[in-house]
Order: structure tokens, then C-alpha cells, then sequence
């Protein structure tokens, strides 16, 4: 044997793949290919200075003086191979694996790790692949002929080899070039396993990889509240992108740092760098070829980690991060990914709640801990309630559940209202995250003061606020700061989330498990009822702005309705607090009735009927005997819904003591004669209720004087129109439509389209008494577009009902069932039955339609009752008189 090289050599490694397959399929051939095998070999170790220095089967051993040399050997060795004619037309495939280091040279042969390395790097490769270690890539990556290329296979664990190895593929033009997966330990990674599956995330899980592979992007940084799932869904994302990152994913847990120091060590540990290497800026030299995925976890308690993250990326720009923070980093291409709260079934049923993430959760959970424990009819309402009442907060759902061992999901329900301080008895949760307040205080404590007063405040609203708001309970505190500047705080530090409200206009609020945590803070401040009178007054002011949008056009009417639906929740939140007062507290009695006396119109247009009864009953009832403008107002509204809901008896006695208060009012001069007009208006209806015509003309009569000494046309249209009814019942039908043509007139006069739309129902009504079916079925038709749109419960309602009999009169009877029906439920539902003169006014083309249909009669009114008013509406087509539908349509 020749003199060995000494100093810095290559050495490679080379065998068969799949030697024994082979020779099984050859059999005697197989000597023919393994001679073949070693004159190609050969000739390539040769034609660049090769040493052989052993071979033993198929393998070979050879050690060349320079990197290049042996690159060079390897390159011509895979293109002959492929070349050669193999007996059998079979493929003989040879992996070769180069290292460059410096060996000992000991008794004619090198020892030492960089031979042990060389051979591992080949038994790693596969057949057609040539592998080579970072020191060989290194000489000759400047130097390689056009037709060849080094592919970088990130950093691989070899066995029995401490240090990960950086490893490379010599890709040749002609020859295969892609490969399975090296078979090396696996790329040097360092994820923990988590104990269950990840399960309700399929589509969040399948976003966050699709986006970690996006070009270009290099940080993606997982925001949402304490407990929502960031690092599961970070962890699970991480699992899946390990064959896109050569040099392996880390995670990396820095909830305990403090410091960038810190931050930096941990880093650099998980890593494995040595220590000398572990803080800038060896550690960047450290990382600057990393091709790696970092999960940096729980980086919202530390200062400076944005900076750390710009540096490591700005070093390494192969290098990519999925960051978990409740708040994001503000970093130059950081790509802000809330996680969302667990997806909650719209109905309890088996099925739908078997889909929804919070409830399969909930599932695994209590499995756990009662292997028994299974979704059913009997407990999947309790479950799916437990689930939304806990916000779909992972965590929560997780503490929950942990409970199912003692408890069924319906006492767990009923215990919910210490939901906070559900505990984890393991032991390998987190402090931080071992109840909900803790893991909620969390984010809490690290915010300033101001944002911490502006956070407890936030609590007083159940419907989220408006920048409005937030400045109405929060003005002391907020001092010269923008509230958009503070609530900006707050949802970097997901306390609290901004959506969109009427308008456009941010909206704030927050899960309701933190909104309990933040009243709680606030009661122990000793602010809370200070804080919930600011709440209630602000309430008062938007419903009393609103009250101007239930005249007008119905563009205005909508939006009204809209924005009163969006305070709805706060509405019902301040009156239980102004209700709750212990003790005789006049101004809670005071907001109490301001409260309802603003969301009364609302109440009756929405349908809230039982609602708006309950409430203002309450504050009746909390106000007592001190009779002020706002009780006088309160007994009218509340007069208004026994009437819908029938209760005439109670109703007439709520509108004789609303006129009797507003009367002693005026006596001392505290009067309102719109209001009091608008309370004899509600006495006449009751009046003609209970039958009582006459006296029911004599209220209308006098509430259109009351409103015509002020000139309130708008009031003096609302009495002729309740005045038009009561000449219809009386059977005065052409008075009846004279009275609604005027009404109509003012209506349209004042630009009041909702009051128009109204008279000109009800004066469709009294054509088709009069005999004038055709035209009032032509009106009718008209109007079902503009009622639609306006979505007003009690017109809808009403207006189905006299559509139909309408219909019913000219011959339509399948569609008047239909709508009677559809109206029925309706009245069953909303607890509203229908009121005598109606029931006078439309039982004879009911009648008549019944008999014509016979038997298909039950039919279609059985599909009426089993649709909604505005799809029953919707359903009917043009209709015209001239052609009715007949009998047995």
C-alpha cells in the first residue's frame, strides 16, 4: 500500500443498497454485477488519486488528499454506474457518503471520529445519492462544474455521533436528485409530546401550516387570551413541518424568562450550542445557516423579546418563527394569527354538537377521567351549555371536564357560576394556567394601571361598547389618553377583542369568562356600582338618541333597530343592576324607568313582549307611589303589551292610572301632553278590547285634542289611526276610511314611512269590509315587499293575518291557510294571542276558506305552521283576483 495521505483528507464510504434483495433476484448473475460494481468503482477512485483501503463485499473504503478529488471520484462513479449494463436488466445502486477532516494515521490505517462520521454519512445516503458533510461541502462549493450542485439537507443526528451533522447532497445533472429522507436518527428536533390528540382545529391547523410555508414569510407570532390553545396549535403545526425545515423544529418554553439574556440562553440550549456560543454575537454566527423551525412559546411577560426575534432573524435568514404571545411583538414582518376560542354548535343536537370542537373536547376530557363517559340525548344540552357558557376556552373547557369523574355535565352546569376557580389537580400544568383566574390574572398583571382600571371597567358592559362607552365608564381614568389607544393595549394583551358595530365603528368586547374576572377586580376596588351607574346613565343616553330614529323614514327605523339590538345586552344589563337596589334607591328607580322607557318601542318592535312585561313591571314596582313623567311613561308602555298579550283587564288598569298620573302632573305643572295624549290613545284601545266603544271614542277623541293644542301631528295621526279602528268595529267602515286616508295623509306629510306602512294596512283592511276586495288584496300585495324589509315582528304578524283573509275573500284559500298558519305559531310563540276585534274582523273569510278547502284545508295550514311569517310571506306568488286558485289547489 501506497504512503497515506496525512494532514486534512476525505474520506468515502461506498456500498450497495440493497445487496441482499440482489442477490436473491440474480442469483449466479449476482458475481457478474459485483464484479461489474467494483471495475467501475474503481476506475473512478483511480482517476482521481484514490486510496483504496479496504473492501470488503460490496463496500468501499477510500481516502482521497483533497475534498474536490473525492467529490470529483463520487460524481464519475453514480454517472458510470447508471451507464453500465447490469445482468438481468437489473439497476445495481451504490450510496456513497464523503467526510473531510483529520484523521490519525495509526499502523497504516486512519483513526478517530471523522472515519466514524464518514461511515455513518454513507450508511444514512441511498442508492444513486452521494452525501457529504458540511467541511467537504465547504472546499468545493466554489469549485464544482456547472452540471453538479450542492442540495442542503439541514442537520441530521448520526448514531453514536454526539454533534448533529450538517449534511449536503452532490446532485448531478442526468441523475436522480430527489431521495426519501436520510436514514439518520432524524433531523435534530426538539417538540414535546403531547398526551392527547389535538382535536377541533382541523381547519385552524391546516391554515397555520399552509401559511408557515408561504415564501418569504419568517414570523408568525399565535395571539389570543390565556387558556385559548396557542401552543397546542403551535406544537401540532411544528409536528407537521418537519420535512420542511432540513435542520430540524425546536421548541422552545420561555415563559419563566425575564430578561433577553435570558431569552438568548434558552434559545441557544435548545439549540444545543455549545456554551461559549449561547448569547450574541457568537451565538448568531452559531445559527446563521440554520434552515430551522423555532417555536418561541410564551413571549407576552417578556421585555425585549421583540428585539431578540428581529435579531435572530435579521442573522439567520433561513431560520423561521411561530411565536405564542396573548399580545403580538410589533416586529417588522411579523404576521399576526389570533387563535380563536373552540367552535360552539348553534343547537344542542347529537349530531351538530358532535362536530363542534368545544364539545369533542369536552368529550376527550371527561373520558379521561371517566373511561364510561359518553356523548347522548340525556346529557348533550349540558355539555354543549357547559361549553358555551366557558366561552369555548380550551383551558376552561379542559378544568371542566376534569370534573366529570364526581359529576354529571348537568351538575357541572350548576356549578359553573365558580368557574374561576376551577382547578387542575395535575401537576404538570403551568402555575399559571392551574384555574382560569390564574391564567386570566396572568395577562392582568402585566399591564399598566391605566389599562388594568380601563380592563376592570370594560366588565360593566354584557354587549360589548363602543370607543363612545369605553369613554363614559372610563373618562377619570383615561385622563388625555385616547380610549383607542388603551383598548389597542388591551387586545395586544388579548383581554379583550375589537369587531365592527353599527356604523363601522370599533366595537369592543370580551369573553365572558374574562368579563367575570374583570368584575371581580372591579368589586374588590370598591368601584363596581360606581362604575355600573356610569354604565346605566350612558345605556339611557343611547336609547333616549335612539328614540328620534322610531319616526321617519324606515332607512332610519332600521338602523334604530340595529343599533338597538346591538345594546341589547347592555340594556338588560343595567336594569337588573338598577332593579337589584337594596333598599329604596330613587335614582336606580329613576335609570330603572328611563331604561325601559327607551327600549319599549324597541321591545314591541323586536317582539320582546314577555320581556319588555317583566321589566317593566320590575320598575313599576321599584318606583311605588311617587308619580314622576317617567312612571307615567312606564304605565303606558306596559299598557301597550298586556294589550298585545290580551291581558285587557290589567291593561285598562295600567292606562287609567297612566292618564290619572300625566293629569295630576299637569296640575303641577310638570306636564308632557304628547305623552299624555300617547297614554289616552292606549286607554281607547283598551277600551275597545273590553268592548266599550263609546268610551273608547271619547279617549281617541280627546288624545287627538291633547295633541292638537301642541301640534303634534305625529300624535294626532297615532289617535286617528287607533280611532279608524274602533268606527271599523263599530261597523262606520267609510268612516274607518276616511279617518286612516287623513291619518295617512299626516304620516306622509311628516315623512313617517313605518306610520304610513301601518294606516296603509289597516286601510286595506277596511276596503275588503266594504266590499272592496279587489283593491285591498292589490294594497295588501304592495305592501308585503316594504313589511319584509322592515322586519317589524308585530306588523308582520298582523299582516299575515289580514293578507290571508284578504286572499281568502277573492278566492285564494290555499295561501290564506298558509298565512293563517304561519301566523298562529307565531302568536304561540311570542305568548301573543290575538285580540277580540281582530278575531271579529277575520273569521269570516277563514270560515269560508276552510269550507272550500274540506280536507286540504288541515294540509296547508299544517305548512304554514310549520314556517316563519317571513318565509310564508316570501313563498306566495304574484297573486291577482281575476285568477283564484281553486278549491283543491
Amino acid at each position: 500500500m501506497d504512503v497515506l495521505p496525512s494532514g486534512t483528507v476525505s474520506l468515502l464510504f461506498s456500498d450497495i443498497e440493497g445487496s441482499t434483495a440482489l442477490l436473491s433476484r440474480l442469483g449466479a448473475s449476482y458475481a457478474d454485477a459485483l464484479t461489474g460494481q467494483r471495475r467501475v468503482l474503481r476506475a473512478a477512485w483511480a482517476a482521481y488519486d484514490g486510496t483504496e483501503l479496504g473492501t470488503e463485499g460490496d463496500s468501499f473504503y477510500v481516502v482521497f488528499s483533497t475534498a474536490g478529488a473525492a467529490v470529483a471520484a463520487a460524481t464519475r462513479a453514480q454517472r458510470d454506474l447508471a451507464a453500465f449494463a447490469w445482468p438481468g436488466g437489473e439497476q445495481v445502486r451504490v450510496r456513497i457518503g464523503i467526510h473531510t477532516g483529520s484523521p490519525e494515521v495509526h499502523e497504516g490505517a486512519y483513526v478517530g471520529m471523522d472515519v466514524h462520521r464518514a461511515a455513518r454519512i454513507a450508511a444514512a445516503a441511498h442508492g444513486g445519492q452521494v452525501v457529504v458533510s458540511e467541511s467537504t461541502a465547504s472546499l468545493v462549493a466554489g469549485s464544482l462544474p456547472a452540471d453538479v450542485v450542492l442540495r442542503d439537507l439541514g442537520s441530521h443526528q448520526l448514531k453514536d455521533i454526539p454533534r448533529a451533522a450538517h449534511l449536503f447532497q452532490v446532485s448531478v445533472a442526468g441523475l436522480q436528485a430527489d431521495f426519501p429522507p436520510l436514514k439518520t436518527l432524524g433531523a435534530v428536533s426538539s417538540l414535546p409530546t403531547p398526551t392527547t390528540p389535538l382535536v377541533g382545529r382541523d381547519a385552524e391547523l391546516a391554515d397555520l401550516v399552509a401559511l408557515v410555508r408561504s415564501p418569504g414569510l419568517r414570523l408568525v407570532t399565535l395571539t389570543g387570551p390565556g387558556g385559548a390553545g396557542k401552543t397546542r396549535l403551535a406544537i401540532g403545526a411544528a409536528a407537521r413541518l418537519m420535512e420542511t425545515f432540513p435542520d430540524g423544529v425546536f421548541f422552545v418554553p420561555l415563559a419563566a424568562a425575564t430578561t433577553p439574556e435570558v431569552m438568548w440562553m434558552t434559545i441557544a440550549e435548545v439549540l444545543g450550542a455549545p456554551a461559549e456560543t449561547r448569547l450574541p454575537p457568537a451565538f448568531l454566527e452559531h445559527v446563521a445557516h440554520l434552515s430551522a423551525l423555532l417555536v418561541l412559546d410564551n413571549l407576552e411577560q417578556l421585555p425585549g423579546a421583540d428585539a431578540v426575534v428581529s435579531q435572530l432573524l435579521g442573522s439567520s435568514p433561513r431560520t423561521v418563527v411561530i411565536a405564542t404571545s396573548r399580545r403580538p411583538l410589533h416586529v417588522s414582518g411579523e404576521h399576526e394569527h389570533p387563535v380563536p376560542t373552540l367552535e360552539l354548535p348553534d343547537r344542542p343536537s347529537l349530531e351538530e354538537a358532535a362536530q363542534s370542537g368545544a364539545v369533542q373536547l369536552f368529550v376527550q376530557q371527561a373520558s379521561m377521567v371517566r373511561p364510561s363517559f359518553a356523548l347522548s340525548d340525556d346529557n348533550v344540552g349540558d355539555v354543549v351549555e357547559v361549553c358555551r357558557r366557558l366561552d369555548g376556552l380550551p383551558l376552561a373547557i379542559e378544568l371542566a371536564a376534569a370534573r366529570s369523574k364526581l359529576l354529571t355535565p348537568a351538575a357541572l352546569l350548576a356549578r359553573l357560576g365558580t368557574a374561576l376557580e376551577l382547578r387542575d389537580p395535575g401537576v404538570d400544568r403551568p402555575t399559571r394556567q392551574q384555574t382560569l383566574r390564574a391564567t386570566i390574572g396572568w395577562s392582568h398583571d402585566l399591564l399598566p394601571a391605566t389599562q388594568q382600571a380601563v380592563f376592570c371597567r370594560l366588565g360593566v358592559f354584557a354587549g360589548g361598547a363602543d370607543l363612545e362607552g369605553v369613554e363614559a365608564v372610563c373618562a377619570d381614568r383615561l385622563g388625555d389618553t385616547d380610549p383607542l389607544d388603551v383598548v389597542a393595549d388591551l387586545v395586544d394583551a388579548s383581554l379583550v377583542s375589537v369587531g365592527q358595530g353599527p356604523g363601522g365603528e370599533p366595537r369592543v368586547s370580551m369573553l365572558e369568562t374574562v368579563r367575570v374576572y374583570a368584575l371581580d377586580e372591579l368589586r374588590a376596588t370598591g368601584e363596581l356600582d360606581d362604575v355600573r351607574r356610569r354604565h346605566a346613565a350612558y345605556v339611557v343616553a343611547v336609547l333616549e338618541a335612539l328614540e328620534a330614529l322610531q319616526r321617519g323614514a324606515v332607512d332610519r327605523l332600521l338602523e334604530g333597530r340595529q343599533r338597538f339590538e346591538t345594546e341589547h345586552d347592555n340594556v338588560r344589563e343595567a336594569l337588573a343592576w338598577a332593579l337589584d337596589a337594596p333598599g329604596a334607591d330613587p335614582t336606580r328607580a329613576d335609570l330603572a324607568m328611563r331604561l325601559c322607557l327607551g327600549a319599549s318601542g324597541w321591545w314591541q318592535d323586536c317582539g320582546c313582549y314577555s320581556e319588555a312585561r317583566g321589566w317593566l313591571e320590575r320598575a313599576i314596582a321599584l318606583a311605588g307611589h311617587d308619580e314622576s313623567p317617567e312612571l307615567a311613561g312606564c304605565l303606558t308602555a306596559l299598557t301597550t303589551v298586556f294589550g298585545i298579550q290580551c291581558d285587557f283587564a290589567r291593561a285598562h288598569g295600567t292606562a287609567t292610572r297612566s292618564v290619572a298620573v300625566w293629569r295630576q302632573l299637569a296640575e303641577d305643572g310638570r306636564g308632557d301632553n304628547e305623552r299624555l295624549s300617547s297614554a289616552l290613545r292606549a286607554l281607547g284601545s283598551c277600551e275597545l278590547n273590553l268592548g266599550h266603544a263609546d268610551a273608547a271614542r271619547t279617549a281617541l277623541q280627546e288624545a287627538v285634542s291633547v295633541a292638537a293644542v301642541v301640534g303634534d301631528r305625529g300624535a294626532v295621526a297615532d289617535a286617528l289611526r287607533v280611532l279608524a279602528f274602533v268606527e271599523a268595529s263599530e261597523q262606520d267602515l267609510e268612516r274607518a276610511v276616511e279617518l286612516a286616508e287623513d291619518a295617512i295623509t299626516l304620516y306622509d306629510d311628516l315623512g313617517d314611512e313605518h306610520g304610513a306602512m301601518r294606516l296603509r294596512h289597516s286601510h286595506a283592511c277596511y276596503l275588503r269590509l266594504i266590499g272592496r276586495a279587489d283593491e285591498a288584496q292589490r294594497r295588501m300585495q304592495d305592501l308585503v315587499p316594504d313589511v319584509l324589509r322592515l322586519g317589524d315582528a308585530g306588523a308582520l304578524l298582523v299582516l299575515a293575518e289580514d293578507y290571508g283573509a284578504v286572499l281568502a275573500e277573492v278566492g285564494h284559500h290555499h295561501e290564506a291557510a298558509l298565512l293563517l298558519g304561519a301566523a298562529d305559531t307565531a302568536r304561540a310563540r311570542e305568548g301573543a294571542p290575538r285580540e277580540p276585534p281582530q278575531q271579529a274582523q277575520i273569521e269570516a273569510p277563514y270560515a269560508v276558506a276552510r269550507v272550500a278547502l274540506a280536507d286540504a284545508w288541515d294540509r296547508s295550514y299544517a305548512s304554514g305552521r310549520a314556517m316563519g311569517i317571513e318565509d310564508a310571506l316570501s313563498s306566495l306568488p304574484d297573486i291577482t283576483p281575476s285568477a283564484p286558485r281553486s278549491p283543491s289547489a
